[in-house]
């Protein structure tokens, strides 16, 4: 990381990022070019370990893709906001992200898929769910296992 100043390493501090958030971009190998998709998420993040869930239909070019390769990168951010300056090259951008690099793998599981789409209503909503594996059946849930990450943050001035 080229700029360690705002690298963040405590493990408190990346969680309330990853809670914060809304939405990953979730990048996927399509041949010459990349694939990002924007996905609402749940996560688990224990230990330095990084779990990421997120739902979608039963079929289409993500899992197409997934299913051929499943590397991934995804990208974690919020608290973004401009930073006004004197002359157009002095502004700047507050920030918070997590990006990191791992393997997507579809969910079978009907216990882990019942568990995932719980975590993921939590981190969207802020509010206790839980799923039924007749539930669950109507999507696909894919889980990201984050083999390395990094997270930084530019804070708001004052």
């Amino acid at each position: 990381m080229r700029r360690k100043d705002r690298e963040i390493t405590n493990a408190g501090e990346i969680r309330e990022i990853l809670a914060r958030a809304r939405v990953m971009h979730l990048g996927l190998y399509d041949g010459e070019y990349p694939y990002v998709v924007p996905m609402h998420y749940g996560f688990t993040f224990e230990d330095g370990k990084l779990t990421l869930y997120a739902h979608c239909a039963k079929e289409g070019r993500k899992l197409n893709l997934i299913r051929r390769d499943g590397r991934v990168f995804v990208e974690i951010d919020t608290d973004e906001a401009l930073v006004p300056g004197a002359a157009a090259c002095s502004w700047g951008a507050c920030y918070a992200s997590v990006m990191g690099r791992g393997r997507a793998a579809i969910v079978d599981d009907e216990d882990e898929k019942c568990r995932a789409l719980a975590l993921l209503m939590k981190t969207q909503t802020g509010k206790e769910f839980s799923f039924t594996p007749a539930m669950a059946a109507a999507v696909t849930v894919l889980r990201v296992d984050v083999e390395a990450y990094t997270a930084k943050a530019r804070r708001r001035p004052g």
